[in-house]
């Protein structure tokens, strides 16, 4: 082999524009570095209005609780919140979360593109199978959480929430036209193969007949439920046949559907159904006469707390910056990657992390409810954590979640939680004090 001229002063020998490349990081790299590139910066729009699924008319007709969500106007309950939080533990509970965003991006790039910007394996799903990951930005802190689906070989489906769908999007196409940064210790890298795949917004009206939202059937007869509609054995036995976080495409009751077993209440028979938004209503009534009972964000809350599930904004990133180690969810972080972005600010937190969020009930039915920011103290009244999230469980106990000293998370440990409206003889509001902060509350609950 002839090696012809420097390849370190020509830059041959160097991939500058690549996300990652050996030896990027070795302390003899001289090759090129790009400009730096701004880091993302997103300050939410002002609201042109309250937005609307397609349902709204019919959570109206329906008899359902209307209130802002996201910038939706969304049912809150439609009956009461423990009708349908049980409701859906011991039957079937059906959802309107089309408010929730849906991309796709396809291509023979889409893969890689998507394990550069998010913190699981993409490249190890199979067709038919998801995961939850994240988008991380470059400190570390959760853009977004999200599910990725595979629908095809070039195909992913991605699934984000609905207060960050304008972000993630003003994230990812910034990324894409290499307008942000995404590497600190690198601030000129760029992801490479953006030519080799599309990224879309399936609620977007110019992709047509591919739009898809997303409609939540969840509980363990949801199966049943969903198979009362008309359809052909082939597609009925890919549904009954369907793993946990299995996705297939199927045509049910007449509807073009990508069904996967996924959801967010923690029952295991559960399935997020994507369709078409004009179809969206119809396919909600039809569920409904189906055996289905019509739930509102309240008890969607209430389910997700009871299983321990993160909230953005609450167990993710908010007002304590939480990652997903934080929230207790590090093991979707695949640290063992190459290079994804945020990776290096996670590994640094992680070494030094020192608190974790857990679960909590109190110990009587009677307790007050606990809400985001209250102090967690211990049996000497220093503070120890801050609840996360805290809601009604099944069985009319106040469980939630809080983010606790590691050395204080230990199960069954002495702990209490100042709820509510109390203040300390300092005059300081509970909601104010640190982590060892000694804590004078007028009103513990303990559990």
């Amino acid at each position: 082999m002839n090696v012809k001229g420097d390849w370190q002063a020509d830059s041959t020998g160097y991939a500058a524009q690549k996300a990652y490349f050996v030896g990027m990081n070795g302390a003899n790299y001289a090759g090129p570095k790009p400009a730096a590139l701004p880091l993302f910066t997103w300050e939410e729009p002002s609201p042109d209005g309250m937005k609307t699924t397609t349902l709204h008319a019919l959570h109206q007709d329906m008899g359902a609780k209307m209130v802002e969500f996201a910038g939706y106007d969304m049912p809150v309950w439609y009956s009461s919140v423990m009708e349908e939080h049980l409701a859906v533990r011991n039957g079937a509970g059906i959802f309107d979360v089309s408010h929730m965003g849906t991309f796709d991006a396809t291509g023979p790039g889409a893969a890689a593109f998507l394990d550069t910007v998010t913190t699981n394996e993409v490249g190890k799903l199979a067709i038919g199978e998801s995961h939850y990951t994240y988008f991380l930005d470059v400190n570390g802190i959760p853009v977004d959480d999200l599910m990725i689906y595979r629908v095809a070989e070039e195909r992913f489906l991605i699934v984000v929430n609905a207060s960050n769908n304008d972000k993630n999007w003003a994230w990812l196409n910034g990324i894409i036209s290499g307008e942000v940064q995404i590497d600190p210790a690198n601030p000129g890298r760029r992801v490479e193969g953006v030519d080799r795949f599309v990224l879309r917004d399936l609620r977007d009206p110019a992709v047509g007949a591919e739009m898809r939202v997303d409609i939540a059937l969840q509980g363990p007869k949801s199966t049943d439920i969903l198979l009362q509609l008309h359809g052909s054995d082939a597609d009925k036995t890919k549904v009954s046949k369907l793993p946990w976080a299995g996705v297939t495409t199927v045509t049910l009751g007449g509807y073009d559907l990508i069904v996967s077993r996924t959801g967010y209440t923690g029952e295991r028979v559960a399935y997020e159904l994507f369709i078409h938004p004009d179809k969206a209503p119809a396919l909600f009534k039809d569920l409904v006469e189906c055996g289905a009972v019509a739930c509102g964000l309240a008890a969607r809350d209430s389910l997700r707390t009871e299983a321990g599930l993160p909230l953005y904004g609450h167990e993710l990133a908010g007002p304590l910056t939480l990652n997903p180690a934080d929230a207790g969810f590090g093991s979707y972080v695949k640290l063992w990657k190459p290079f994804f972005v945020g990776k290096a600010a996670f590994a640094a937190h992680e070494r030094e992390r020192d608190a974790e969020v857990v679960r909590f009930r109190m110990d009587n039915k009677g307790a007050r409810p606990a809400h985001q920011g209250d102090p967690m103290v211990d049996k000497k009244g220093r503070v120890v954590g801050v609840v996360t999230s805290c809601s009604i469980d099944t069985e009319g106990y106040q469980l939630g979640q809080a983010y606790v000293k590691v050395t204080a998370a230990e199960e069954g440990a002495g702990v209490a939680v100042f709820a509510g409206s109390g203040r300390t003889k300092a005059g300081k509001a509970p909601g104010e004090l640190g982590m060892g902060t000694k804590c004078q509350c007028q009103s513990r609950q303990p559990f």
